[in-house]
């Protein structure tokens, strides 16, 4: 089972409120069709979710934030993961869409729920979920990211690897030559925070991808806007990004 989380820089347009990269999603719906094997699909919120996150000052720690922003939140992810859905059945694909209230309580995965999903997976759907803003109770409110639903799926269900599609070509260790890490081995490198993300950017990203490999996963950072480098990492085949290298894989 593969587990791939679709950016919010991927999927939307962020300098542009509420927009979507309908082609963008398009080409890799196509692309996935090509795998044969079971899936479950994470996305982010990009200008959708994020732009009223940022709008309505709302974060990852539970709060009482304003109501009617939690509301604007919700309705702009399901709006997004709509755009997806349609995406996947024009390119007949079998999506499900999965929202985390499904499976999450408060701030905690439900061990069960989550189970559940793995078997959506493996009927031939795809489960499709997504970062929103959820419910944590006495009146309290956060914004759960796509990134941490990564690792809560991972360390549940153990998928056989886990992809992270970026607007980027991966990690680099120089910005102004655009130097590819191609390998991590529990590496942490720093990265200064994107400050239109509430969810911690490409610093959230790196810091799961690393939890991720600990638990002895393969994590692979590839660039979106070339779906077919998503195939490449699922088939073995010579890829290009960044791998975090699973503990138990490194040799």
């Amino acid at each position: 089972m593969i587990l791939i989380k679709l950016g919010g820089s991927i999927i939307t347009n962020k300098e542009k409120p509420l927009t979507a990269r309908k082609k963008v999603v398009d080409k890799i719906a196509k692309k996935l069709k090509k795998i044969n094997e079971s899936m479950i699909i994470v996305h982010g919120g990009g200008s959708f979710g994020h732009y009223w996150s940022v709008k309505y000052d709302m974060h990852t720690q539970p709060r009482k934030y304003d109501l009617y922003g939690v509301a604007i939140v919700k309705n702009s992810m399901i709006e997004l993961n709509k755009i997806i859905l349609d995406s996947f059945i024009t390119n007949k694909l079998n999506p499900y869409s999965l929202p985390p209230t499904d499976f999450m309580i408060g701030n905690k995965p439900n061990l069960k729920k989550v189970k559940q999903i793995e078997e959506i997976a493996k009927s031939g759907l795809i489960p499709i979920t997504y970062g929103d803003a959820l419910w944590y109770g006495n009146k309290k409110t956060y914004i759960l990211s796509g990134d941490k639903i990564m690792t809560y799926l991972s360390k549940i269900l153990k998928p056989r690897l886990s992809i992270f599609a970026l607007n980027e070509d991966g990690l680099y260790s120089d910005l102004k030559t655009k130097k590819l890490i191609k390998e991590l081995r529990g590496e942490n490198p720093k990265i200064s925070k994107n400050k239109m993300d509430v969810t911690g950017g490409m610093t959230r990203k790196i810091e799961e991808a690393t939890k991720i490999s600990k638990i002895g996963i393969n994590v692979f950072f590839v660039n979106g806007n070339n779906p077919e480098r998503i195939v490449k990492a699922i088939k073995n085949r010579k890829y290009e990004g960044t791998l975090f290298r699973g503990k138990r894989n490194v040799r």
